[in-house]
């Protein structure tokens, strides 16, 4: 397999010497604000989500491969990253149109790929809430949407990492029991539909399989169990088995210990995963630091526990291997 240059070499940008990706995830818009609005008691302004943004950027990026943004608040952050860290841009619109069914998605209007590709992105990303369950006609726009961006990536020659979240149609608890059980099926079958080439995506940015809450002698485990230790592992070499692309987890708003002994599991089941694009579970318990006690304090907390964070994220991704291992190909430059 040969990758074209601009793909190639921005695959390259976001990954560590290893070819493992090691992103630290910032793209947070409308929970971002919900949450600094909530701990400080008044609205947040756009300044506030910068200056937050910003200082995740500038403290935790030396400790990262790259970092992910959003174009909306992000390109000053952007421009304050560490020299090792590339850079991904969110093309998406925070959230989903809430008056339709399906959750479906938007782009940012005034933002294009190239225009993306201009203010210094390595490589795009895009969100979409999808399950295999939905109907037909929902999940046909969804394809439509995802082939589209895709043929745009091709042109701009940039990578495209899909992010997709799986939910329940009916409405139901996605943090419940009956959820649990069912998401090892939503995300293989969602691994296996988007790494079809009509798609164009280069990297499945995707959820751990199991919910650790409910896999039986996690740390975190509730009373009810969903899964055995060897059923969640064996949904984890499943799950990998449809991806015909590289693919990395998302933490998806869990813990750090949680997310951390997920990886534990991956590594444990085997499975190839190139890296992680890992958000809160980095720096989400130092919202509160910033939103009562100001700037320099929330600093000070990323340079400490922020810092520990990632660290624990990057002693987890010890057994992942490098995203171009995947094609095959011993080293990045033999896909030249």
């Amino acid at each position: 397999m040969k990758l074209s240059p601009g793909k190639l070499k921005g695959l390259q940008a976001v990954s560590d010497s290893r070819g493992v990706i090691a992103a630290a995830a910032m793209d947070q818009r409308g929970s971002l604000e919900k949450s600094l609005a909530k701990e400080s008691g008044k609205p947040t302004t756009p300044a506030m989500m910068e200056e937050f943004k910003s200082a995740v950027t500038r403290v935790l990026t030396p400790y990262a491969s790259a970092i992910l943004l959003d174009p909306e608040y992000g390109l000053s952050a952007a421009r304050q990253r560490s020299d090792n860290a590339g850079l991904l841009l969110a093309y998406e619109k925070s959230g989903y149109d809430n008056t339709h069914p399906g959750r479906l998605p938007d782009l940012l209007p005034h933002y294009s790929v190239r225009r993306l590709r201009d203010a210094g992105a390595d490589c795009l990303k895009v969100l979409l809430y999808y399950t295999p369950f939905e109907k037909t006609e929902i999940n046909d726009q969804k394809h439509a949407f995802i082939e589209r961006i895709g043929d745009e990536c091709a042109a701009c020659d940039i990578p495209f990492f899909l992010e997709f979240v799986g939910y329940d149609p009916a409405g139901g608890d996605e943090k419940g029991l009956e959820y649990a059980r069912r998401k090892p099926e939503i995300v293989t079958r969602s691994m296996a539909e988007f790494s079809a080439a009509r798609y164009g995506v280069d990297v499945l940015k995707v959820e751990i399989p199991v919910n650790l809450k409910f896999v039986e002698g996690s740390p975190s485990c509730a009373a009810e169990k969903a899964y055995t230790r060897a059923e969640a592992i064996e949904h984890f070499r499943h799950a990998a088995a449809a991806a015909k692309r590289p693919f990395i987890y998302l933490s998806a708003g869990v813990s750090n210990a949680e997310f951390t002994s997920s990886l534990a599991l991956a590594a444990e089941a085997g499975v190839p995963f190139s890296g992680v694009l890992c958000g809160r579970a980095t720096w989400k318990d130092g919202i509160a630091v910033y939103a009562k006690q100001g700037l320099k304090a929330f600093e000070a907390w990323l340079a400490t526990d922020g810092r520990r964070n990632i660290e624990a994220v990057n002693a987890a991704l010890r057994p992942a291997q490098p995203w171009f291992r995947f094609f095959g190909a011993a080293s990045a430059a033999a896909l030249a």
